[in-house]
C-alpha cells in the first residue's frame, strides 16, 4: 500500500516514536510519503531525524502565499467538493480552540496536501495527533482525497476534546488509534457506541538497536534522571522541591534534567533559590544516544508528570533495565507496576514523590537490578515496534 503520513511538525526531538513507526511500516512493505506542515528548519540532534527531514515535504515551506495556487486550482477543478469542504471548515471553527480564520488556512493546507497525495497515488493518509494535522487530513478527504486515520496521544486532545471537535474527526475517519487503553477510553467518551469499533490500540514501540547490547549494571551513584521537555506538565518544579526535601534530610541525591524547553529559566532560578547547584544538572536538548547514556548512568528514571499520554522515555528506561518513578496518570499504570518494576505516586504530591525517591536511593543495587530486569521484560513484551507496526499494518490493509 502507498500511505502518506501527515504530521504538524516532523521530525522533532520529542517525536522519535513517529519515525520508528514509519520505518517499521516500510520494513513491512509499505511505501510511505512523509508530509508535514513545518519542521524543515528545526534544531535536530539525531542523524536519523536529519535523514527523515530530507525525506519529508513541507506544506508551509513556501509560506501562506504558496497555498494560494493549489487552493484556486482545487476550487476550479472541484467546485462542489470545495464548497462542502469549506462548509466543514467553517463548522470546525465554531466553539473551537482557534477562530474560524485558522480553519480556512487549514482548508488551504488541505488543498496543497490533496495535490501531493494525488501525485503520490496515496491510498490512505495517517495523521498523528488529533489537532490541526488531523483536521487538514479530514478536509483533504472531504475534497475527494483518500480516507484518513489518526493516532491520538494525549494529553492535549483530552484537555479540550469538544473544542478540537474530536468526535467529528472520529466519525469521519476510517479508524482511530489510541496509544493505551486509557487513551481509547477517553476517545469513547466523545463518540456514539456505533463508532467504538473504529477505535484501536496500537502502542508506541521501541527499536532493538536502542537497547540491545546495553546491559549496564545499576550504578552506585545516587543519581536519578528526568527526561523530557522543561514545561509545566512534566512537573520538574515539583521535582526540585522533592530534591530540596531530600537535601534537608541529609539524603544524597544527584538529579539530571535531560531536555530543554520554555521553563528552563524558571527551573534554573529555583535551583539557585534552593541552593541545589551541586545537585542538579540540566543538559539541554540531547540526541537519542545521549539520552540512553544518561539513563544508563542513573539508578532510575523519575518523571513526576501532571498530564501525559504514555511517555516513550518510560519505555526506553525500562528497556535499558532501569526502574521508573512516576505518577498514576493516563496510560502509565498499564506499564509501570509498583514494587515490581518501579514506583507510582499521585501527581502533584511532593511528599509521595520525595518518599519514592528516598526509597529508590536507599535500595540495594541487587534489588534495583531485579526491578530493572522485570521492567525490561515487561516493556519488550508490550512495546516492540515491529509487533505494534504489524498491528497498525493490519488495520491499514483491512481498508484495501
Amino acid at each position: 500500500m502507498r500511505i502518506a503520513y501527515f504530521i504538524n511538525q516532523y521530525p522533532k526531538v520529542s517525536h522519535s516514536f513517529i519515525r520508528r513507526e514509519i520505518l517499521a511500516l516500510q520494513r513491512q512493505g509499505f511505501e510511505i510519503e512523509r508530509i508535514a506542515l513545518r519542521g524543515w528548519d528545526a534544531e535536530l540532534q539525531d542523524a536519523e531525524d536529519l535523514a527523515e527531514r530530507d525525506r519529508t515535504r513541507y506544506v508551509l515551506q513556501g509560506g501562506l502565499k504558496g497555498l494560494l495556487r493549489p487552493m484556486l486550482q482545487v476550487l476550479r477543478e472541484r467546485p462542489r467538493l470545495f464548497g462542502r469542504a469549506l462548509w466543514l471548515a467553517l463548522r470546525m471553527g465554531v466553539r473551537a480552540d482557534r477562530a474560524w480564520p485558522y480553519h480556512l488556512v487549514y482548508l488551504a493546507e488541505a488543498c496543497c496536501l490533496l495535490q501531493w497525495l494525488n501525485a503520490f497515488d496515496a491510498e490512505h493518509v495517517h495523521a498523528h495527533f488529533g489537532t490541526n494535522s488531523t483536521e487538514v487530513a479530514m478536509l483533504a478527504s472531504a475534497l475527494g482525497g483518500p480516507p484518513y486515520s489518526f493516532t491520538v496521544h494525549g494529553p492535549e486532545e483530552f484537555d479540550k476534546p469538544q473544542f478540537l471537535h474530536l468526535g467529528e474527526k472520529v466519525r469521519r475517519a476510517a479508524f482511530v488509534v489510541a496509544i493505551s487503553s486509557y487513551g481509547r477510553s477517553q476517545l469513547l467518551r466523545w463518540v456514539e457506541h456505533a463508532q467504538w469499533r473504529k477505535v484501536k490500540v496500537v502502542h508506541c514501540g521501541l527499536e532493538q538497536h536502542f537497547h540491545a547490547g546495553y546491559s549496564v549494571a545499576v550504578p552506585e551513584a545516587p543519581r536519578l534522571v528526568c527526561v523530557g521537555r522543561l514545561c509545566e506538565q512534566k512537573g520538574q518544579l515539583l521535582l526540585l522541591e522533592a530534591v530540596r526535601r531530600l537535601a534537608d534530610s541529609g539524603i544524597a541525591c544527584e538529579l539530571v534534567l535531560a531536555g530543554d524547553g520554555e521553563m528552563r529559566g524558571e527551573i534554573e532560578a529555583l535551583v539557585v533559590r534552593h541552593n541545589l547547584q551541586d545537585r542538579v544538572r540540566i543538559t539541554g536538548w540531547i540526541s537519542g544516544a545521549q539520552v540512553r547514556e544518561e539513563l544508563l548512568a542513573a539508578r532510575a528514571l523519575v518523571l513526576p508528570s501532571f498530564a501525559e499520554g504514555l511517555p516513550v522515555v518510560i519505555m526506553e528506561a525500562m528497556a535499558l533495565r532501569r526502574p521508573v518513578l512516576t505518577t498514576y496518570v493516563a496510560g502509565i499504570p498499564e506499564l509501570v507496576i509498583p514494587g515490581e518494576n518501579g514506583w507510582l505516586f499521585p501527581a502533584g504530591a511532593v511528599e509521595a514523590l520525595a518518599e519514592a525517591m528516598a526509597q529508590c536511593l536507599a535500595l540495594p543495587q541487587a534489588a534495583l537490578q531485579r526491578m530493572g530486569d522485570a521492567a525490561c521484560q515487561r516493556v519488550l513484551q508490550r512495546h516492540d515496534i515491529d509487533t505494534e507496526a504489524a498491528r497498525l499494518a493490519g488495520y491499514l490493509k483491512g481498508l484495501a
